[in-house]
Order: C-alpha cells, then sequence, then structure tokens
C-alpha cells in the first residue's frame, strides 16, 4: 500500500512539475518573452519557492525521479542523430571540439566557484572563531 502511495504522489509531482512547464510556455507564447519556456518555468519555481507559495518537499520525489529517469529523456535526441550523416562527417570534428571545449570550461568554472566559496567559508569561520575566543564573556581581560 506504501509502495502505491508513495508511486503516486511521485507521480502527482512529476504532473506538477509539467504544469509549470505547460504554464510558462503558454507565457512564453502568450506575452513574446524573450526568455525559453524552461528557464521560466525555473524561475517561476524559484519565485513560487522564495515566496513560499510552495515547498521543495512538495516537489522533492517528481523532480528526483526525473533527474534519475533523465537519459530517458536524451535517447530520443540521440537516436535522431544517425539522420544526419553527411552533417557528423563534415562537422563532427568541430563538433566534438565545442562539447570538449565547453565541458571543460563549465568544469573549470564550477571548481573555481566551488573553491571562492569554500575559501569564503573558511574566513568567515576563523573570523567567528577568533570573535568567539576575544569576546568570550568569561574571560576577563588582563591588566
Amino acid at each position: 500500500m506504501q509502495l502505491i502511495k508513495n508511486s503516486l504522489l511521485t507521480l502527482l509531482q512529476v504532473f506538477v512539475l509539467a504544469g509549470i512547464w505547460f504554464l510558462s510556455d503558454w507565457l512564453v507564447t502568450t506575452f513574446a518573452i524573450p526568455l525559453p519556456a524552461n528557464l521560466t518555468g525555473m524561475l517561476l519555481l524559484l519565485g513560487a519557492l522564495m515566496l513560499k507559495i510552495v515547498r521543495a518537499d512538495w516537489l522533492r520525489r517528481g523532480a528526483a525521479w526525473l533527474l534519475a529517469e533523465m537519459l530517458l529523456f536524451f535517447v530520443p535526441a540521440v537516436v535522431a542523430v544517425v539522420n544526419y550523416q553527411d552533417l557528423l562527417l563534415q562537422e563532427g570534428g568541430k563538433i566534438m571540439v565545442v562539447l570538449i571545449l565547453s565541458t571543460a570550461m563549465v568544469i573549470a568554472s564550477t571548481a573555481w566557484v566551488v573553491d571562492k566559496v569554500y575559501r569564503f567559508e573558511v574566513k568567515m569561520a576563523r573570523r567567528r572563531s577568533n570573535h568567539h575566543h576575544t569576546h568570550h564573556p568569561d574571560l576577563k581581560p588582563e591588566c
């Protein structure tokens, strides 16, 4: 019974996430918003989360399922590549270079940001630690 309940909850959350995308697609089309629907949907969801209209745990199972099964959504696109063999023969090398370089750039920029955030957190922890030790109420300043 619990398995059915969890499955239905996951399915409902996937439908809610899909509904957010459909809403954002309608908004982009209707109001000629110069952003893709998926980005508009993410912004809508971010706004709803920040305004506490939606709680993250209301969508956690559905989002986890979509992420876990993401590969299935790419299979049709990868299979469709065989329809463009001429393009791949002519431009395949350039496409591979772009894919490799862009992946390396994403990895490098992510590493840089993580390093900066880590250094900032260490610096803040040291400040808190120094502040705590120098201003402890039980310690009396020496004369």
